[in-house]
Order: structure tokens, then sequence, then C-alpha cells
């Protein structure tokens, strides 16, 4: 039975019987949440927002995409000239993929500076691990769809990383093409696949509110709430700062549909797959560019020592390894940061690292778009890369646990009520 009375007679009855509007109190008006929360804040709704707004397009999208070798370039372009309001709806689907991915990666990094990946909010940080990695999955599946040259070819080359899997690689290539090259059994489960996974996405999140919800948020002050005086509902407050947000947001993102809908894609897309043409450069979506320059950063062969041996590591093997330990070693972040403050607003030599760690991804990011040959202030973008490569995860791997280590933080606050309120005169004599 609900703590709440309803004096909507409809909506008293049916809370009795399922307490979903109870539910949805809780979630909302009785949620307390941390009075100091900045717009930061608001990527998290953003990012709810981009997800439902993919899952519809896409669903619509599906109605009218035929996921056939001979057909589906054909099906994209009927999309785009006959559907009626078609060009909008793969429009706002492709560039949505790039609004969605850019406000996680934001989200990510407010998550790190912050230190929300901290105790309690480690299974929070997981959660978020978990729905990114099956975003970067969705994505890539939902890229390989309109079959031009860079999806075939993106998905010829991704798909054969796992050729350097020791012993069972090259079965598990052939597996996921469930044949012998990129062709319509590739393109049929692939399309399977990306129109299930936004599903699995929208569980996930659902886990990822529910833990919040356990947890509380974190907020800029780093400091757990103490008292009644620390929050306030969640409902006005932060739903109406949500709406702003997401109306700023729509701006911008209804900026690229309209007025530069193929911005952020590639124009070689545009022409037919075509297995006995290869582009001259091949470079995946934009939103996995530091991680391709990872993957190409490894051009030697080494010889590694493990208690079972020495072993040889090709430079493909090497640079899948890193690309996905990239991703994996996020998952020990909890434990690599050794701070006892886990804000970066009273940690002055944190932040420093912190900005170089983003704009050291920034120029992963860079040579992931370019030609291994070219060149950033007369330095060849492969030795930027290898060198990117190391500051990334000596950032994560020795640095962060030396910081946390060493660092002389600021003084934090005692609470989130001190945090936001100007001492009176009595306190500061």
């Amino acid at each position: 039975m609900s703590d709440v009375q309803w004096k909507n007679p409809v909506v008293k009855w049916v809370d009795e019987r399922l307490p979903v509007f109870s539910l949805m109190h809780h979630s909302t008006v009785g949620y307390p949440t941390p009075k100091n929360l900045n717009y930061w804040w608001n990527f998290g709704s953003l990012a709810l927002t981009c997800l439902i707004i993919m899952i519809v397009t896409g669903i619509f999208l599906a109605m009218s995409y035929t996921p056939h070798a001979s057909m589906a370039f054909d099906s994209v372009e009927r999309i785009m000239r006959d559907v009626n309001y078609g060009w909008l709806l793969r429009y706002l689907h492709a560039n949505g993929a790039s609004m969605f991915f850019i406000v996680v990666y934001i989200h990510m990094f407010r998550n790190m500076y912050y230190g929300s990946y901290r105790a309690p909010r480690e299974m929070l940080w997981f959660l978020g691990l978990a729905i990114y990695l099956a975003m970067m999955a969705t994505g890539f599946l939902g890229y390989v769809l309109p079959w031009g040259q860079m999806s075939f070819w993106g998905a010829t080359v991704i798909t054969n990383l796992f050729s350097a899997i020791p012993l069972v690689g090259d079965d598990v290539v052939t597996w996921l093409w469930g044949g012998f090259s990129v062709d319509n059994p590739t393109l049929n489960r692939f399309f399977s696949l990306h129109y299930l996974l936004p599903f699995v996405i929208f569980a996930l999140v659902a886990l990822h509110l529910w833990a919040l919800h356990v947890v509380k948020s974190n907020n800029p002050a780093g400091v757990e709430i103490k008292s009644e005086e620390d929050t306030i509902p969640f409902h006005p407050y932060y739903t109406i700062k949500d709406l702003y947000g997401i109306a700023i947001f729509m701006i911008i993102y209804l900026a690229f549909v309209f007025w530069a809908p193929n911005f952020l894609g590639h124009p070689d897309n545009y022409i037919e797959a075509n297995p006995m043409v290869t582009p001259p450069h091949i470079v995946p979506e934009w939103y996995y560019l530091p991680f391709y320059a990872i993957l190409r950063a490894f051009t030697a062969d080494a010889i590694i020592y493990i208690p079972f041996g020495w072993f040889f590591i090709t430079p493909k093997l090497a640079g899948v390894i890193a690309m996905f330990g990239a991703i994996i070693v996020l998952f020990f972040l909890p434990w690599l940061d050794t701070s006892k403050v886990l804000s970066a607003k009273y940690r002055p030599v944190f932040k420093q690292f912190f900005w170089i760690f983003v704009i050291n991804v920034l120029i992963l990011g860079y040579c992931g778009a370019k030609s291994p040959t070219d060149t950033l202030f007369g330095i060849k973008l492969e030795i930027v890369s290898q060198v990117a490569t190391f500051y990334y995860f000596a950032h994560l791997m020795v640095l962060t646990p030396l910081i946390g280590w060493m660092e002389k933080t600021r003084e934090v606050p005692n609470s989130i009520a001190a945090a936001v309120t100007k001492p009176t005169k009595t306190e500061e004599a």
C-alpha cells in the first residue's frame, strides 16, 4: 500500500492495484536530490532522450529497410526519396547516433572529473560502461546497414580483427560473417542484432537508474547527503532544469539534421558497396576514432613472458588487446583512484592532469581520422598515436594512483549545504 494519498479516484483505484503512480512520485517528487547539481548533470537525461529517439526512428526505418546485400543500398535510397518523411527519419537516426555518443562521452568525463565512479557508486559506473559497450556494438552494426563503401569495408576490417585471437580467431570471423566473406548472411545477422541491442541498452538503463536511486546522485562537492538540508525534490527543480537542457540540445541536434545532415558522416558511404574496389582510406565513425588510433599504434612484433611461458605477439594482436584494454581498464578506475577526495574541484593537481587526459583522447581521435603517414607539427601521426596511447594507459594505471597518494587536496566542505551556502559573519569570525 502506498503512503501517497491520490485525490483522483481513477488514479487512486489503479494505484491501489498497481502502484505505478506511487513509483513515479517516489522517483521524482519524493526523490531527494543534492541541491548543488549543475548543468553537467543534465547529460544523463539527454542520453535517455537520445535513446528514445533512436529506438522510435529505428523502428520506423526498419519498416522500409531490406536487409539483403543486393537491395539494402537501394532500400535506403528509397527511404530517402519515396517514403513520406523518410529523409527526416534517416537523418534523425544517423545524426542521433552521433549526438548520443557526444552526450555519453561528456557524461563519462563528468563522472571522471567529479569522482562519480567511486564508492558507493561502483555498480553505477559498471552499468554505465556496459551501456557504453552496448552502444559501441549497436553503432558498428548500424553503420554496416546502409551497405555503402565505408559500411562494407568497415565491417570487413573490424570483423577481421578477431582473426588475431590465437587458435580460434579464423573460426570466430567465419561465424561472424556467416560464411567466408562479408556478404548477405553478415548483413542479415547485423540487422537482427542492431534491432535487438537498443532494447538491451534500455534494460541496462533501467538498471542504471535503479542503482542511481539506491546510492543517490553524486554532486560537484563530492560530499554525501547528510540531512534534509542537503537536498531538494527532483521535481520541479531538476525536471525544469532538464527540460531547459533538452530544449538547447534539440536546437543543436536539429540544426545538424536540417542544415548539415551529412557533416558527421563519410561521403564514400553514398557509393554502393563494391568488394572489388577498396577505398584509399578506411575510417570508422568518429566516435570510434580514439580506439582506432590505439589499434594502429602497434607496428612491431613483440615477445612477452607470462607464467605459461614466452609468447609471440603480432602488431595486430597487440593492437586488438590494447583497444579492448582501453575500455576494460575503466572498470578498475574505482580502485585505481586512491584519493580520499572525490571531486576534482578540491584536487588541484588531478584537475590539471584530467584536462591533459581529455586533450590526449582528442589527439587520439585526430590520429584515428588521418593516415598514419600524415604529420602533426612535423611529427608522423604514427608516432603521435603511439605516444598518446602510452599516455592513455599511463594516466589511468600509473598517474591516477600516484596523484591520489601524493596530492595535497583543498579542504572539503562538511556538507552539501555548507558548499552552497555563504557563511554568516558569526561563522566567518
